[in-house]
């Protein structure tokens, strides 16, 4: 839907519905409100509800809202949509991420989040192929120009939302296409890597949820998120826009065009960094190599005006705009231990990038064209920030890591029962930090 906002915005939504100004980023900024309001119970309601229900049924709703997108005619009704399209959202990245962590182990967790998120850049990517061939068309029904876009795009969500209601199970037990070997098989490699675990799906646990919420790695990895939506959904949002400036002469649907290329560049080293993780085990050090590449790519938007230039820094900042989604969530996951804490943590998380999201509407505003020198400031700032974040995290887990070596197991948790023990998640001094 983000993506779909910056390719409608092309085909004339503003004109359509009257927005002038900073109206714009104000309708942006609808959906994030719902998006972080929502995040947290949205992930809690997931784990108590199943996501095998849960996530179909967000998908649904998200696709329903998009028709209905398809229908407004001014700021407030667009607005109101928006924040609905939002709460729909809220869901989806934690509770996916959530759900994935219930079948998969810590090393296989990455690349399984990436073919995930890669949907994102693809989004864009395939997003702008899709709106052009729409926009080639006549007419749906009544509709025509971006109003088609939304409502094909959102019939097409609908229909896969209502087969994933059909097929998904909640967990490896009620999956009716694993044998009863497979399924303990499938159980037996998740509790394996998490100390002191009986049982792979626990109750509700106001304990464990504080552990889930203050890991001093869920805390750090949360503001890196905020940072990283700062830029990655200020691109899905503001690419085609910038596009536009790079090229004003062109038509939209060329323009549209422009903005396919930079998102394959993004999907293509999104799935790299999974599969470099899925190898190594490694999260943080792997980010920390590729943040040069997203740097460079502002720098050259602050520093160069020739077309050329700045659509390349385009391919530089896709880059690596989109990579700590997959390690965020996945290095979240691999540094708690129960699944309470980590439904608690990974939805922290994202609320906390939804906040960057919320930011980076703001950050690409109608009086800074055509070189978006605030937009393009902020993100090579926060890319600088959260540099320099994940390293000292990273040296921080590693000096941990060695204090808990010389710590005796067994006269620190000998006395306590097997609740208490459960209950120490990342306290428990067994449990070493995954940087």
């Amino acid at each position: 839907m983000i993506e779909i906002a910056g390719n409608a915005r092309l085909a004339g939504l503003e004109k359509d519905l009257g927005l002038h100004g900073f109206d714009y980023n104000q309708v942006l900024s609808a959906f994030y409100i719902g998006y972080i309001v929502f995040e947290l119970p949205s992930v809690f309601a997931c784990k108590l509800l199943g996501p095998g229900w849960y996530i179909p049924s967000m998908t649904i709703g998200f696709g329903i809202f998009s028709i209905v997108t398809a229908f407004c005619t001014n700021i407030h009704n667009i607005s109101a949509v928006r924040f609905l399209l939002g709460v729909c959202e809220a869901g989806m990245l934690p509770g996916i991420a959530y759900y994935l962590s219930r079948w998969y182990r810590h090393k296989e967790l990455a690349l399984r989040l990436a073919l995930y998120i890669v949907m994102a850049p693809l989004a864009g990517a395939f997003g702008g192929l899709l709106a052009s061939g729409i926009l080639g068309l006549k007419h749906f029904g009544s509709l025509r120009t971006w109003r088609m876009v939304f409502a094909i795009e959102g019939i097409i969500t609908c229909g896969l939302g209502l087969v994933a209601l059909c097929i998904l199970p909640n967990r490896p037990e009620s999956a009716t296409w694993l044998s009863a070997s497979e399924k303990d098989l499938a159980i037996a490699r998740v509790k394996l890597e998490r100390p002191g675990t009986t049982e792979l799906i626990d109750k509700f646990n106001t304990p464990k949820i504080a552990k889930g919420l203050w890991n001093p790695v869920t805390l750090a990895t949360s503001l890196v998120f905020l940072l990283s939506n700062i830029t990655s959904q200020g691109l899905s949002f503001f690419t085609p826009t910038i596009v536009s400036s790079i090229y004003p002469g062109r038509s939209v649907v060329s323009n549209q065009l422009y903005t396919v290329p930079p998102y394959v560049v993004g999907a293509f080293f999104t799935l790299l960094i999974a599969y470099l993780s899925r190898r190594t085990g490694r999260y943080l050090v792997l980010y920390i190599c590729v943040m040069p590449l997203l740097m460079c790519g502002f720098t050259l938007f602050l520093t160069s005006h020739n077309p050329t230039v700045r659509y390349a820094a385009t391919f530089l900042a896709a880059s690596a705009a989109f990579c700590f989604g997959v390690l965020g969530n996945a290095l979240i996951s691999a540094n708690v231990i129960s699944d309470t804490s980590r439904s608690a943590g990974i939805g922290l998380n994202s609320m906390c990038g939804n906040i960057g999201g919320l930011i980076s509407t703001w950050s690409y505003l109608p009086f800074d064209k055509p070189d978006y020198v605030i937009g393009n400031g902020i993100n090579l700032a926060a890319s600088t920030a959260r540099l320099l974040i994940c390293a000292l995290l990273w040296m921080w887990m590693i000096w941990d890591n060695k204090r808990r070596s010389r710590k005796d197991v067994e006269t620190e948790i000998g006395s306590l029962s097997m609740r208490e023990i459960q209950n120490l998640d990342w306290r428990n001094p067994a449990f070493r930090w995954k940087p």
